[in-house]
């Protein structure tokens, strides 16, 4: 694909390069919005969420339709877009860095990040480990120190499969506490958080790891309760209650963001009309409504930084599994 033209923004002291939409794309008719898990997940919520403030701005003609494809953690629906969508301009995939693990961790055979195009980020939703409410579990210290004694104390759940997002960072905190045999922490990962959820509050597993807009509406139900958010300090509004893994000697962060790809083989214009349209979706005030009720951390970046960030964060990931002894 040609690249589009580029505009230049400073953001945080640096130099990113954003796409300029040009006029002569027009989006017309229903807009697919594939989110590549089942219902009630973090790419559920970010297709939907994002779906309905495109439809009320009128920054799209048609309707936007959620379109669920479960399977491999993204891997399902990422194939399906390379092998079968490649050209169409009215579709757009939800992402997040779990999409990004798995392409870190070979888990999308045959597939690269060069198959697709990259838009644009919509904020970053901060891990959480959590119970349920009755769990005899009160702290991520309590946790971590079970794991010390014996790592098949406790067993784990989350919304990816093994070696995935949910999973690392599940190791990265245990990691950072300092238990030993991480590859013998029982975890059970599903396609999406909802069902992660289901089987936490079901009793079936011992606690849940993944983003807070998975289990927002659960914490503010009385159902979950959060151990630790992991983030850099403690996030804002309602979610202030909550201790963050720092805060118990636990040094561990780890954002997901959120954001969307398209095919490849779509025009320059298209492309850029996206990138536009998505970049005005995040600087309205209905969106910054959406982040702040699900608990969303500002974070924007578009076109080719935001290609870069993905191809680096690729890289890292690759690294932290080395480390972590899940290697490819």
């Amino acid at each position: 694909m040609i690249k589009p033209q580029l505009k230049t923004l400073i953001v945080g002291g640096l130099l990113w390069s954003v796409a300029s939409a040009s006029q002569a794309f027009e989006q017309s008719g229903k807009v697919d919005c594939i989110a590549p898990a089942n219902p009630g997940g973090g790419w559920d919520f970010t297709c939907r969420s994002v779906g309905r403030v495109l439809s009320d701005l009128d920054l799209v003609d048609g309707n936007v339709q959620t379109i669920n494809m479960p399977g491999a953690s993204g891997g399902v629906g990422f194939s399906h877009v390379v092998q079968k969508r490649a050209g169409q301009e009215n579709l757009i995939v939800a992402a997040s860095t779990v999409t990004t693990t798995g392409l870190a961790r070979g888990q999308f055979p045959g597939m690269d990040a060069g198959m697709v195009n990259w838009i644009g980020t919509l904020g970053a939703d901060y891990g959480v480990i959590a119970v349920a409410a009755d769990s005899p579990y009160q702290s991520l210290s309590d946790v971590m120190q079970a794991l010390k004694e014996n790592p098949r104390a406790l067993t784990f759940t989350g919304g990816t499969a093994t070696g995935g997002w949910d999973h690392l960072k599940l190791l990265m905190a245990a990691d950072a506490a300092g238990v030993d045999d991480l590859a013998r922490i029982p975890y059970l990962g599903y396609n999406g958080g909802g069902e992660a959820v289901t089987q936490t509050l079901g009793g079936h597993v011992d606690a849940f790891t993944g983003d807070i807009s998975e289990v927002i509406s659960f914490i503010e139900s009385g159902d979950l309760r959060p151990l630790a958010i992991l983030s850099e300090e403690r996030l804002p509004g309602k979610l202030q209650e909550w201790p963050t893994a720092r805060e118990q000697g636990i040094d561990t962060i780890a954002p997901n963001w959120r954001g969307f790809y398209m095919p490849a083989e779509v025009s320059d214009d298209a492309y850029a009309w996206w990138v536009d349209t998505i970049d005005t979706l995040y600087s309205s005030d209905e969106w910054k409504s959406v982040m702040t009720q699900n608990g969303l951390m500002p974070f924007e970046m578009h076109s080719e930084a935001f290609t870069t960030f993905v191809n680096d964060q690729i890289a890292q990931i690759d690294d932290i599994s080395r480390q972590i002894g899940l290697s490819r």
